[in-house]
């Protein structure tokens, strides 16, 4: 895989199934617009293959209505301003001409359908008069530096990716689609919910007269990164809180017997770093009182991943993806357990594989899986034999896809450590870039990563690990390294390395270390603390000092508090940044302009210091990006550094 094949990469989202219409959104970079096409897509349930249901160029996030006959989806235009944003279109499962039922200044979130397939519940971000392209109280439309300043009272005020939260609350919404239709122009539509929190996750209840939906604690009266689950009349009144959690709430669903079933953690005191995410039910109605909630998966073995979509149940069972040792498995969840063990769930599919989303229409179940060949296909489940429906990886594997060989070996203490080696083709010996991943909770999986397929098709072997601090391996590896960074996670890396380098086909004297965010951070961390292992570095988005990450970080607020403590000294201790004197080999700095997860500020102090310490270090910099840059950014920057890294590794290694 080159740099430009980044093209060959079709995501398929979500998939929705009703009946025989099985739809998902795709999307790809595309380096001629600069921006990320796709449309929605019918896949043939008897597996003829797949080809365009729609004609948008960005339509996304379909949702089929609960009778069958209407599919409403989002759909945005081309250009900037109102028109380019997503809005929520509605066309009948027969087919025929899509119609836009929204006309919000910055867009619409995913749809979801009503029990009764007429009203259609979403979120979207509303703005204060007078900004982000909307006129004042005068009738006028400020440009953005124009605006008036922003009167900021609380910490969780911005985000990365996606910008100040207070003057563009995400508020709720309820549509009736059906009658919409019939309508020349979209209907103004009043706000279930004010301006004074953001909400999100929406879902109906069984009798379709409330809407269910996650909100911070106590209506973020106070700075806190708990929430809880609401309830509002579909046709407006006060919200009420339903489920007051032990932590977090997310993807809050109502089960055929009327009961709630959420994605959820729990915070012991104010530990709020690292916690697996459960599945847990709450009775409905609720009393006078909020619901107590039961947690019915374990809390140290299963952690459920709330990106695949809401649980879903099927009989006597709730379907969860969950994470495990770089896996990430469909389970079933036995809807009168309580604290069930991951080895007594179920699992339907994901074995060495990452199922990313999945729909189920009666006994029928439709996933997304990834796999080490894949980057990910419509897999139709059955009893016999799971069918892929799709190929969307077929232009990749015509490229050229490289294994994942799997690692294991032992820490210096005696701990298991888990990962993967990607070698190129030929015999070798080849270079070695141990790539470091970001979170730290989060896994590698098993599926087509292309950082390491780019790097393994320049002629470098790629070792790819979830040490200590990563998720899947259970909450208390995850939370190992709290106060502890660059400790038993270093170990566990460099464990993995000397495992990897046994190989006769890898080359133990040219070796890179490169990584993103967190594993930006032990980049800088291994560069100064056994830079001796290495020829040179590659720091992308990292946290290099913990105490001006506190207070410029989106998430510095609590996430440094939580991962390294309060005390000064430690904060100190546990920089990179204060050890760049040790640092002496070839180290580049690569940041976003727009970071705001791990601030411009990071990657400038490191560099400066680095320059004036006489080390070799260059600062790459990209305009106009955020923390998702690898990920998400804009197709052409995403090549470009493409080609910046294999200019590094081929100077350096």
């Amino acid at each position: 895989m080159r740099p430009v094949d980044i093209e060959a990469l079709t995501v398929p989202g979500i998939p929705a199934l009703r009946g025989d219409l099985l739809l998902t959104a795709v999307s790809r970079p595309d380096l001629k617009t600069n921006s990320y096409r796709g449309g929605l897509r019918r896949v043939d349930l008897d597996g003829g293959g797949e080809g365009p249901w729609t004609h948008g160029t960005k339509d996304s996030a379909p949702v089929i209505s609960p009778d069958g006959r209407w599919v409403a989806f989002l759909r945005a235009g081309e250009g900037s301003g109102r028109q380019a944003k997503p809005q929520v279109h509605v066309i009948a499962a027969v087919g025929g001409d899509a119609k836009r039922i929204t006309d919000l200044p910055l867009g619409a979130g995913a749809p979801v359908w009503a029990p009764d397939s007429r009203r259609i519940t979403f979120v979207a971000r509303v703005p204060e008069p007078g900004r982000y392209g909307t006129e004042n109280a005068d009738g006028e439309t400020p440009e953005p530096s124009e605006e008036a300043p922003r009167h900021i009272t609380n910490l969780f005020y911005r985000v990365d990716d996606v910008g100040f939260l207070n003057d563009r609350p995400q508020r709720l919404f309820v549509v009736d689609a059906v009658a919409a239709l019939d309508e020349a122009e979209p209907a103004e539509l009043t706000p279930l919910t004010d301006d004074r929190v953001d909400v999100e996750h929406p879902s109906w209840t069984a009798d379709g007269e409330s809407v269910l939906f996650v909100a911070p604690r106590d209506w973020a009266a106070e700075d806190t990164v708990r929430t809880d689950v609401y309830a509002v009349p579909a046709e407006g009144g006060e919200p009420r809180l339903l489920i007051r959690t032990r932590g977090t709430a997310a993807k809050p669903v109502t089960a055929p017997d009327g009961s709630i079933l959420f994605y959820g953690t729990e915070f012991p005191g104010q530990e709020e770093i690292a916690r697996n995410t459960g599945l847990w039910r709450a009775p409905w109605p609720p009393g006078d009182e909020p619901s107590a909630a039961r947690r019915l998966t374990a809390v140290e073995t299963v952690d459920c991943d709330i990106a695949a979509g809401p649980p879903v149940v099927l009989g006597d069972e709730a379907l969860v993806v969950v994470r495990t040792r770089g896996a990430a498995e469909l389970r079933a969840v036995p809807l009168d357990g309580e604290l069930a063990e991951l080895e007594s769930l179920r699992c339907l599919a994901g074995e060495l594989a990452a199922v990313k989303s999945f729909v189920v229409d009666g006994s029928r179940i439709a996933a997304v899986i990834g796999t080490p060949e894949s980057s990910g296909d419509v897999v139709l489940l059955s009893d016999e034999k799971p069918s892929v429906l799709t190929d969307y990886s077929k232009a990749l594997r015509d490229k050229g896809i490289r294994p994942l060989d799997e690692l294991n070996t032992t820490a210096p203490d005696g701990y298991p450590v888990h990962g993967w080696v990607v070698r190129p083709e030929g015999e070798g010996p080849h270079p070695v870039v141990l790539m470091i991943h970001g979170g730290p909770f989060a896994p590698y999986e098993w599926k087509v990563f292309d950082e390491a397929q780019v790097l393994a098709d320049a002629g470098y072997a790629v070792i790819l690990g979830n040490p200590r601090g990563s998720a899947g391996y259970g909450e208390s590896h995850g939370r190992s390294i709290i106060h502890g960074l660059g400790t038993v996670d270093a170990d566990d890396l460099l464990a993995l390395l000397d495992e990897a380098l046994k190989l006769s086909d890898l080359d133990s004297d040219r070796v890179g270390v490169m990584g993103g965010s967190y594993g930006g951070f032990m980049t800088s961390w291994l560069a100064a603390h056994h830079g001796g292992r290495f020829r040179a570095a590659w720091s992308e988005r990292a946290v290099n000092a913990w105490d001006s990450f506190v207070g410029s970080s989106d998430i510095g607020w609590f996430f440094a508090d939580g991962y390294v403590g309060e005390d000064l000294e430690e904060r100190r201790k546990r920089s990179p940044l204060y050890y760049a004197g040790k640092i002496d080999i070839p180290f580049m700095v690569a940041h976003s302009e727009q970071d705001w997860r791990c601030p411009l500020e990071q990657a400038q102090r490191m560099y400066v210091a680095l320059r004036q310490n006489g080390v070799a270090a260059e600062f790459l910099l990209f305009p106009g990006e955020g923390h998702e840059l690898t990920r998400s950014g804009q197709p052409r920057h995403r090549v470009q550094r493409f080609d910046a890294v294999l200019e590094w590794w081929g100077r350096h290694l």
